[in-house]
């Protein structure tokens, strides 16, 4: 199995993408380095928090950082920061600061991908190698979200 098909098995397994959960929640996200946060979302239908930890794509200031979205548009925390953009974010040392989301539009998205892509050359080769055998698609197709954190 190439590594590409396994890391998107393991995009698919709920308790690998949620067993870093717990450490957020015991004020531990900083041993991720800010790679990862702790995305904390209300429910489009249900109302409720509910948690998501995704890897961050950039950090143009300390408190903005941009997430992309793996799944595409059918990813269920992306379907609901569209519906309701006001979240929570842990990432480093910061633990539930309040933020705001917003989606990147194309252009924005495509000069965030190309200054990933060269900062970060085998991260970037490994990610899309990933998130493409997850969709079937390019990674330049996924849509990256900015959040503002607050406070």
């Amino acid at each position: 199995m190439k590594t590409a098909d396994l890391g998107a098995k393991l995009l698919r397994t709920r308790w690998f993408v949620r067993a870093p959960i717990g450490l957020f929640r015991a004020r531990l996200g900083f041993v991720f380095g800010g790679r990862l946060l702790l995305l904390e979302h209300l429910g489009r239908k249900s109302g409720r928090w509910r948690d998501a930890v995704v890897e961050t794509v950039a950090r143009p200031k300390p408190d903005t950082v941009v997430i992309a979205s793996g799944f595409g548009t059918g990813a269920q925390w992306y379907r609901n920061l569209q519906a309701q953009p006001e979240c929570r974010v842990s990432i480093g040392g910061r633990y539930r600061a309040a933020a705001v989301a917003r989606t990147l539009a194309d252009t924005e998205a495509v000069s965030v991908l190309a200054r990933y892509k060269c900062e970060h050359p085998r991260a970037y080769r490994e990610l899309s190698g990933v998130i493409e055998a997850a969709i079937g698609g390019s990674i330049d197709e996924v849509p990256l979200v900015e959040l503002t954190l607050r406070g």
